[in-house]
């Protein structure tokens, strides 16, 4: 079964402009209105933390029975469960216990943990290897895994035998089971796709808590549901690479209004990009997004790609892809699966913005 990666496609053409100064503003069309605020005495909180080697952040309205030490400390608990389940970092976590098992052994998984795996190889799947969760090989022969940095480039023969250890077709799910087979070597990493799953996560236990208002933040990926304490929806700027060579790049905000009515159209928005991780050897940089199709960094021109979703989960994982697969290939993906998605991309004369038809759409 495939993703639904978007709940309407937008007929508006896909638009292609050079970057400006102009700031300009996101209503995602397929968001219902938000719940109105019906409660006196709410008050906005600032909560912040620490969790998958950055922080996290959450806006939200408390009213007088909730204590803001006991939200903070719930949403703490909710990442590290996310932490202990899907980080590749830890031998202990469900994943380093899958990481680490014998070849043939089934590993049982947490239902979170088994449902992110499941929704990372579809991913996969529909992008042709583009996001792979099986690349974690590749990713520390890089430096940018648990195994530590690097000085320089590996060798040829190294990133073939990396290539070798990895293969999404390799993982074999018993959904029933709530398990998945170590077929022998392979290596899962779902970084990639584990911090959009901690904002949804991180949102859902607020709303079960009676925090129907809150703009979270986890590494820069981000999910809103309700209103900010002016009646209006949380707005947030969406991330851009740094400026280079003095060239300006144009500032987009997306409203993020989550119904409360219909939690599942909440509005999410992931950035992945290939400034934010790198390592320089001699006059080249290698990024961080590996392509699991080759084994070797991004070289193309796509400086970031942001993309706005109902789940982070589906946001995190989908903006990879579309990194890796690239101006064309990406964009056309994009297209296809109506995905609200903005590329920016590296030119001699600056950056250029390319969006999705859906993105496009939205744009007020």
């Amino acid at each position: 079964m495939h993703l639904q990666y978007a709940q309407q496609r937008g007929p508006a053409p896909a638009a292609l402009a050079a970057a400006s100064a102009r700031r300009r503003v996101l209503v995602p069309l397929t968001a219902a209105a938000p719940a109105r605020l019906s409660e006196a005495g709410v008050l906005l909180h600032d909560l912040s933390g620490h969790t998958m080697g950055t922080t996290w952040s959450v806006r939200c309205l408390l009213s007088p029975g909730l204590r803001p030490e006991a939200i903070e400390a719930g949403i703490q608990a909710v990442l590290d469960e996310v932490v202990a389940q899907m980080s590749n970092w830890r031998d202990d976590s469900a994943i380093g216990r899958y990481n680490g098992a014998t070849p043939g052994d089934w590993i049982a998984l947490p239902a979170a943990c088994l449902q992110v795996l499941q929704t990372a190889l579809a991913v996969a799947r529909d992008s042709g290897g583009a996001y792979d969760p099986t690349a974690a090989a590749l990713v520390d022969l890089w430096g940018f895994g648990p195994a530590g940095a690097v000085a320089a480039a590996p060798q040829a023969a190294a990133v073939e035998l990396a290539r070798g250890r990895c293969g999404w077709r390799k993982v074999e799910v018993d959904s029933e089971g709530g398990r998945a087979l170590q077929p022998g070597g392979l290596q899962l990493d779902l970084c990639a796709i584990a911090k959009g799953h901690g904002v949804d996560a991180v949102s859902a236990w607020l709303r079960a808590n009676g925090v129907a208002h809150h703009l979270v933040e986890v590494g820069g990926e981000l999910r809103g549901e309700g209103l900010k304490p002016d009646g209006m929806p949380w707005w947030v700027e969406l991330e851009t690479p740094p400026l280079e060579a003095g060239h300006a790049v144009s500032h987009a905000t997306v409203s993020l209004p989550g119904p409360i009515a219909l939690a599942a159209h909440g509005i999410a928005v992931a950035t992945s990009g290939d400034y934010r991780r790198y390592f320089q050897d001699g006059a080249r940089r290698h990024s961080h997004t590996i392509d699991p199709r080759t084994g070797y960094p991004i070289s193309h021109a796509v400086a970031s790609v942001t993309v706005v979703h109902p789940q982070c989960m589906l946001a995190d994982a989908l903006s990879t892809a579309l990194t890796v697969l690239g101006p064309e290939a990406g964009m056309r993906f994009a297209t296809e699966r109506a995905i609200a998605a903005r590329m920016l991309l590296r030119t001699p004369d600056g950056f250029v913005e390319r969006l999705s038809p859906a993105f496009a759409a939205m744009l007020a």
